[in-house]
């Protein structure tokens, strides 16, 4: 059987790469703000 259902065109995976994009900016730079502002929050 071969693995070509598995396999996306070319143009979803670029899709699929934006959308991880999207997503996954905004969570680091909240992450990110969570881990500054705790830091403060527990060290004075």
């Amino acid at each position: 059987m071969p693995n070509d259902s598995l396999q996306s065109p070319p143009e979803r995976r670029l899709l699929i790469a934006f959308a991880w994009l999207w997503v996954g900016a905004p969570l680091a730079y909240g992450l990110y703000e969570l881990v500054r502002k705790a830091t403060q929050l527990f060290t004075g």
